[in-house]
């Protein structure tokens, strides 16, 4: 039996147990509390605490896994919802991207098990390329999008999505924002509920979109839109907060307790979802103000939802479009729009922030890799992770940044088009898994003449040291096969492979030097762990002999945090000294000494053996 819309309205507080959760920590027991059965991701901040949050629980409760990239996560759920169980797949807004192929279609499709996409958006660009709003692509799919306010309306939310999902027959997305993602506050949970599975349902022109299916789908899927708008005008997820009727104010997800901090007695109308909106409940709510504003983080898209229904409505003249919201930018906006009287600002005095540029970590094994790559002198197209950092001084090692395995592809237009310098692409091991093997077979067959430089740290580093396909580790820590990425390689045609440690500067220069001039398509694969993740990796560490350095700073090119100027000089020129407490005895600064001025603290040089 399909659940009833008056069922799956959340109801807080069905379990007197409280407990501090994340927004990510909430989405994930919403989920489980609803019985889902399959949930997959690829990590992506601010995304990623979902699906390691779903591996605490029962492995006899669900499957959950990482996926290689969000396609494949999102293609693993629904074929979960195909098999009649409850699925979820989680990623960052990005990552929507990756998937949307599959969504697009998925949407005429419809569900079988519920299925729920916990999409995590990012304004104010914390760790990501771009601030896109997902509560677009949900109206581009005609796939409703449940936005909380809270870590308590995030499990509610989601538990909701998965009975919604099975009543009108659609995914759902549950959109979250990175403040909420992880901000942690009291929340009320409940115990789990199980749905038995449903069984395949035999029906092929509801199953397989090809062209004739698809037009009778889409107008299934109209129809929906519809069921869903209807559903929405008289649902609690939508609260009126009657106020002061000279004013009234629209809003939905982290905003809300914004505007409730800001102006505590006012008229606000929040929305429990952003796609689609309930037209008749807006109208009644704007007719019932004098003047309306509309507070939404991003694009205007409930703004130009009102306004299209007829009324004039106040937004984004006075609420950025681009950033993070906070209380200050509220109360800002509403200064401006005459609403709060302008505060007296009285001089105050502000310490001046520590300048901290990013940079890599102490004996990160990117470090080498890059300077190889600047000292060749090459067009560099990068790629997404922790080594974008090497964009910036003292590196330098990089020209072009577009997306998740982008880089292979870009270095093959690069090369096709004539630039003048030799053409090189970075990208890690798990972003090269992600996306970047066919950008590597497209260079094979299309004979470009480029280097790859595939930096295996045998981890997803940049979001917190996860799993992949390369570690050899499922998300439950569980043995797996591991990739063997110059077998893989040499699969995909490239004849010249070759794997350095990424610790030894003279091979890794010289690999790089005899790459760069093969022609046609070359791999050079570094080979060492991250330093931090899945643990800290620490050999004795260096010291410099100060009596001994020359000040040359040739050492200070790594860009490596351990290193700082002394208090004595030479000729001028401060002298360097290097902080045992970060430390790791890399010892690439001893390599690039010209003075042969660095020793570790027990007088020799041990290279860290590889974890």
């Amino acid at each position: 039996m399909h659940a009833t819309p008056e069922k799956t309205e959340p109801k807080q507080g069905q379990s007197q147990e409280s407990r501090p959760l994340t927004g990510n920590e909430a989405i994930a027991r919403g989920a489980w509390e609803a019985g889902v059965a399959v949930a997959a991701a690829y990590p992506g901040t601010p995304s990623t605490e979902i699906l390691e949050s779903l591996a605490q629980y029962p492995v006899e409760d669900l499957h959950a896994q990482w996926s290689t990239n969000e396609k494949v996560a999102l293609d693993v759920a629904i074929g979960a919802s195909f098999a009649g169980r409850r699925a979820l797949a989680a990623m960052k807004h990005v990552g929507l991207n990756v998937a949307a192929d599959a969504f697009m279609s998925h949407s005429y499709i419809g569900v079988n098990g519920g299925l729920v996409m916990a999409v995590c958006d990012d304004p104010g660009i914390h760790s990501s390329q771009n601030e896109q709003d997902t509560r677009i692509y949900g109206q581009l799919a005609t796939v409703p999008v449940l936005e909380p306010s809270d870590a308590q309306e995030a499990l509610d939310y989601t538990r909701l999505a998965f009975d919604l999902s099975e009543t009108f027959d659609t995914a759902v997305i549950v959109r979250c924002t990175t403040r909420l993602s992880h901000t942690r506050s009291p929340v009320k949970v409940g115990p789990r509920k199980e749905h038995p599975s449903r069984g395949f349902n035999e029906n092929p022109k509801k199953n397989v979109m090809i062209p004739a299916h698809a037009k009778l789908r889409h107008l299934a899927v109209l129809e929906r839109e519809a069921k869903l708008q209807a559903y929405l005008e008289t649902a609690t997820i939508n609260r009126w907060e009657t106020g002061e009727p000279k004013f009234g104010i629209i809003t939905a997800g982290t905003c809300y307790p914004y505007v409730r901090e800001v102006l505590p007695e006012a008229s606000v109308l929040k929305l429990g979802a952003s796609w689609p909106l309930p037209e008749n409940l807006l109208r009644r709510y704007c007719e019932s103000v004098e003047r309306v504003f509309v507070v939404e983080e991003l694009e205007p898209v409930i703004e130009r939802a009102v306004r299209a229904l007829g009324f004039k409505v106040a937004g984004k003249e006075f609420f950025p479009r681009a950033g993070e919201f906070s209380p200050e930018v509220v109360r800002s906006g509403f200064e401006a729009a005459g609403v709060l009287a302008p505060r007296v600002k009285k001089p105050v005095w502000t310490p001046e922030p520590l300048a901290r540029p990013p940079v890599l970590c102490a004996g990160c094994p990117h470090t080498s890799c890059f300077m190889a790559v600047r000292a060749a002198q090459v067009r560099v197209a990068g790629d997404i992770g922790c080594y974008t950092l090497a964009c910036l001084d003292p590196l330098r090692g990089m020209d072009t940044t577009v997306a998740m395995g982008s880089s292979i592809g870009n270095a093959i237009g690069m090369s096709k088009a004539g630039d003048t310098k030799p053409v090189l692409a970075t990208i890690g091991d798990s972003t090269f898994l992600h996306a970047g093997i066919p950008g590597l077979i497209d260079a094979v067959y299309n004979q470009a003449n480029i280097t790859v430089f595939l930096l295996d740290n045998h981890i997803t580093a940049m979001t917190g040291g996860q799993d992949h396909p390369g570690t050899g580790k499922t998300l439950r820590g569980q043995d797996a096969p591991k990739i063997d990425y110059e077998a893989l390689v040499r699969a995909c045609g490239v004849s010249w492979v070759r794997t350095v440690d990424s610790y030894d500067l003279a091979q890794v220069y010289q690999t790089l030097r005899e790459a760069i001039a093969h022609r046609g398509v070359s791999v050079v694969i570094s080979n060492r762990p991250c330093v931090l993740d899945p643990v800290k990796i620490k050999g004795p560490a260096l010291q410099v002999q100060s009596e001994h350095c020359n000040a040359c700073q040739s050492c200070m090119n790594l860009g490596c945090p351990a290193l700082t100027w002394g208090d004595t000089q030479f000729e001028g020129r401060h002298k360097v000294k290097i902080d045992t407490s970060l430390c790791i005895g890399c010892t690439l600064c001893a390599q690039v000494c010209t003075a042969d001025a660095i020793k570790s603290i027990d007088g020799g040089l041990h290279v860290p053996v590889k974890a």
